[in-house]
């Protein structure tokens, strides 16, 4: 059984189906789905291996890297291509939890 996801135009998945596998009967389902929903139908797997990540509802399909990923967190983080997010400043490697604070560009440790 194989995933699809489809997207609105600005590239944000909007549904996920299960549907047939790519090789079954020599169609192309991607094309088959969007065609039956009038709606662009891109494959995602659980396991990644399809895509970089398996496609959830309000995440973000990357064309040009082809794969799917979260929203930007923060306006200051950055993407790498398999479409992780990363602050400016390294997580600290402390036991301690820690929260980003977008204004001052820093962690601040949670307190509990």
């Amino acid at each position: 059984m194989a995933h699809y996801a489809f997207v609105d135009l600005k590239n944000v998945v909007i549904d996920v189906i299960a549907g047939r596998d790519e090789n079954e009967l020599g169609i192309d389902w991607e094309q088959y789905y969007g065609e039956q929903r009038g709606q662009r139908c891109i494959r995602t797997s659980y396991s990644g291996k399809i895509r970089g990540r398996y496609a959830g509802i309000g995440m973000i399909y990357d064309e040009t890297l082809d794969i799917f990923h979260d929203a930007q967190p923060y306006p200051s983080w950055t993407m790498d291509n398999t479409g992780a997010w990363h602050a400016p400043i390294s997580y600290p490697t402390d036991d301690h939890r820690y929260t980003w604070d977008e204004d001052n560009q820093e962690w601040v440790e949670v307190s509990e």
